[in-house]
């Protein structure tokens, strides 16, 4: 079964995202192989590898294909479509990116 999923953390699927990314491919019973939206089947690369992953240098607004086999497949699909769909939070909790809307938009309500 496959899923294509626009990514959303500002940092497309470098660093962070795309060591959580590896995590939940990680954490299921299930073969996920990622890839850009319209790539060959060859093109697609081991989810659970970190180097694979961010070698495919996908950008925030990237759409990517999930394609995932065994036991767990629907569920690790779920659960990777909501790390590509989620915007990742700094340590202090405030999404990434938050700060520098502030500062475009001058909006600053809520800061000490």
């Amino acid at each position: 079964m496959d899923r294509t999923v626009e990514i959303v953390p500002e940092a497309g699927l470098h660093a962070r995202p795309a060591s959580k990314l590896v995590q939940t491919a990680n954490a299921y019973d299930a073969t996920v192989r990622i890839g850009h939206a319209g790539a060959d089947d060859d093109e697609l690369v081991s989810a659970d590898s970190m180097l694979a992953v961010t070698g495919l240098n996908a950008q925030q607004g990237d759409e990517v294909v999930l394609v995932a086999e065994g036991s767990d497949a629907e569920a690790a699909l779920d659960a990777l479509e909501a790390v590509l769909t989620t915007p990742v939070e700094d340590e202090d909790g405030s999404a990434a990116g938050a700060e520098d809307a502030e500062a475009e938009t001058g909006d600053t309500e809520g800061d000490p």
